[in-house]
């Protein structure tokens, strides 16, 4: 079985914008017994997003490198390939990739943005939730919770994060997780990483620790419910 792949910078089309700067959009190209297929880096148009430009003020900014996107590309794309060596085809290919490539934390956001939005309004505060509702498509969600605990009393903290265990998506375990052996700009926790069972035994221990008020098997539980609706 012969199958190859590269990343590279599709100079046939227009450059885009990334981060301010002009670059040709970064595709991959599959080939299994001389047959190629082509399409768009999946990390080029997750790290492409606002919320992946570090912005410090008084500092500046700096955004992800095309050669960290690439190494991505390149892990997931190896492991898809030695997952199924044996009984590889484009067609699983194309459907492994499309889900071990997701970006759990990412795939949860928008879902936990919307918690957000109806928690405030539900406390009595509309406005903040309209604000959180737009300010975090460029803003980590994780870490505007994260200033709350400072600003908040303890109690509606605790209550805002408390609900969000039931009536969100695991977002907030899952990308505290990831954070503890992840370093900007990869702070992704792909399906690819969730699938290994050292992770998901690490993930395990880890919200024992981080919520001991909730089953830690639960969370898991969930976790896994929200991954097979990917």
């Amino acid at each position: 079985m012969k199958i190859s792949f590269k990343t590279y910078l599709n100079d046939r089309l227009k450059q885009v914008d990334f981060h301010g700067q002009l670059t040709f959009p970064l595709y991959v190209q599959v080939t299994y017994e001389r047959k190629p297929i082509y399409f768009k880096s999946y990390y080029f148009e997750l790290f492409s997003k606002p919320r992946y430009l570090l912005t410090v003020p008084g500092v500046g900014s700096k955004a992800p490198t095309i050669d960290e996107i690439i190494g991505r590309e390149n892990e997931v794309i190896s492991f898809i390939l030695e997952k199924y060596k044996d009984n590889f085809s484009m067609e699983l290919f194309k459907s492994a990739y499309a889900y071990y490539s997701k970006d759990l934390c990412d795939v949860m956001e928008n879902g936990f943005i919307k918690y957000l939005h109806t928690f405030f309004w539900d406390e009595g505060n509309p406005a903040i939730g309209d604000v959180l509702l737009e300010g975090c498509k460029n803003v980590v969600p994780f870490n505007v919770v994260r200033d709350f605990r400072r600003v908040f009393t303890k109690t509606a903290y605790e209550k805002l994060v408390a609900n969000s265990l039931y009536y969100a998506p695991p977002y907030l375990p899952i990308y505290a997780f990831m954070q503890e052996t992840k370093r900007w700009p990869m702070l992704i926790f792909t399906v690819m990483e969730f699938d290994l069972p050292e992770n998901k035994e690490a993930f395990l221990e880890y919200v024992k620790n981080y919520y001991p008020d909730r089953p830690a098997e639960e969370l898991l539980e969930r976790a896994l419910k929200w991954i097979d609706l990917i």
